[in-house]
């Protein structure tokens, strides 16, 4: 590939996603009950289980969240003229990654050479490893694929000459001096002061980028960052510091374009986790006009959550970028395990089954224990705190709540949810009295 306008597809193999149909689930399969061992995906999905029939806990998607959050972000991005390459890592669910291409994705990122792997086995022909690779083992194995399949782009970034020098020498030594095997494009990484990696100055970002045009293994190919790093909330000095980023950014791109430096005919520019993206379209957009490629890499809003990205998302509970917002898509169902004490429930999950580093989970509905009942909210009642696999519910005063009921939780960051279920159930609505299973999804962590 040479970077050019072109290339507008970014192709997953569908076949081998829907291959997943015939995968029998089991006793490994902890949101599969046994009297459904030993069926395949298809089956399972033919048979169209209630939530009652499943086991607690459970983490659910809901069918309808995921496609609403799809139609929403595509929308987004093909307004503003900005391409997307979501952020696998949120899911490695190569069913949703399959969606989002489907709707529009420009490719599919990835943080390390595992993820990628996944993303080349189902057959995504267009990948951005958001990291620096410096494994000579992982850069010989993506020479190799490079070279086996000419469609095939990975993008990868560099932060520093030595990064580059590295990757230089691996390559060398592995395909021979004359470079005579597709290049792996390389983005200069731009940081910014207490954030993660990317050089932490102009002339690093420079003299990084001059680093890869003098190799021979590796192709110029634009500038990326991550501001999600600088800031954690949605208040005007946050989005101060990510704006004072993003033009960072952009001005080592401007320098690179101005001194004819890329090795591609159309750059990219990518930034954009899933709390910013508004500000990096505020600041970057009017690159697009001079033949610049704008990629967001937002991961979450897919899913998206009932905590963090709910309040810090710029299409969160109160979109800021007006239009229709994103929906939570996640939920997980517990039981009331035990009543020890006055004030005092546990139910049956915890640590290894719910996301927890971005606030704990918050009690939304009681589930009907009779047919035909409809779900109840449940106010006054917080999730205090999460062992391994118990989590504590306190209240003040009287609290309708006794063993054996069922609870749905909104959860908080679907980056760390998604990654305790090998096989998450989709259902039709998160809100009926007995969702019903319609799918299921495979992750690869």
């Amino acid at each position: 590939m040479d970077g050019t306008g072109a290339e507008d597809t970014c192709r997953i193999d569908h076949e081998k996603v829907a291959a997943r149909d015939g995968e029998r689930v089991g006793w490994r399969h902890k949101a599969i009950p046994p009297e459904l061992w030993g069926l395949t995906v298809a089956e399972v999905r033919e048979r169209r289980p209630r939530l009652s029939q499943l086991p607690t806990p459970l983490l659910t998607l809901s069918r309808s969240a995921l496609d609403a959050n799809l139609r929403v972000m595509a929308d987004w991005c093909a307004a503003r003229g900005l391409d997307l390459a979501p952020h696998g890592k949120t899911t490695m669910a190569p069913q949703l990654w399959a969606e989002q291409l489907d709707a529009g994705a420009w490719a599919i990122t990835v943080a390390n050479p595992f993820q990628l792997a996944v993303a080349l086995e189902f057959g995504v022909s267009r990948a951005m490893v958001a990291n620096s690779v410096i494994s000579p083992l992982a850069l010989r194995w993506i020479a190799d694929e490079l070279a086996a399949d000419r469609d095939l782009r990975v993008l990868v970034w560099a932060d520093s000459p030595d990064t580059v020098d590295l990757m230089h020498d691996a390559l060398a030594a592995h395909v021979g001096a004359s470079g005579s095997r597709p290049p792996i494009d390389v983005l200069v990484e731009r940081g910014g002061a207490g954030g993660r990696t990317g050089a932490r100055d102009l002339d690093t970002a420079l003299a990084t980028a001059e680093r890869v045009v003098a190799s021979p293994h590796l192709r110029l190919a634009g500038v990326g960052g991550y501001e999600g790093a600088l800031a954690h909330d949605s208040d005007a000095h946050s989005r101060d510091v990510v704006r004072g980023y993003l033009r960072d950014m952009v001005e080592v791109h401007e320098r690179l374009a101005a001194d004819g430096r890329y090795e591609v005919e159309v750059p990219v520019v990518t930034a954009g986790g899933s709390a910013y993206f508004d500000v990096v379209d505020e600041v970057m957009s009017p690159l697009v006009a001079t033949g610049t490629r704008v990629v967001l890499r937002s991961g979450a809003y897919v899913v998206h959550d009932d905590g963090f990205y709910r309040h810090v998302s710029p299409l969160g509970e109160e979109p800021r970028s007006g239009g229709p917002g994103f929906r939570s898509a996640m939920h997980a169902w517990v039981r009331v395990s035990s009543q020890p004490e006055p004030g005092l429930a546990l139910f049956d999950a915890g640590k290894r089954d719910l996301p927890f580093d971005e606030g704990l989970p918050e009690v939304q509905l009681r589930r009907p224990r009779a047919a035909g009942d409809t779900p109840s909210p449940v106010t006054g009642v917080q999730v205090t705190a999460l062992n391994d696999q118990h989590g504590f519910l306190r209240w003040d005063g009287d609290a309708d709540l006794r063993i054996g009921d069922e609870l749905r939780l909104g959860l908080s960051h679907p980056c760390t949810a998604m990654d305790k279920w090998t096989l998450v159930p989709v259902v039709d609505d998160a809100d009926a009295a007995d969702p019903v299973v319609v799918d299921l999804v495979r992750t690869w962590f």
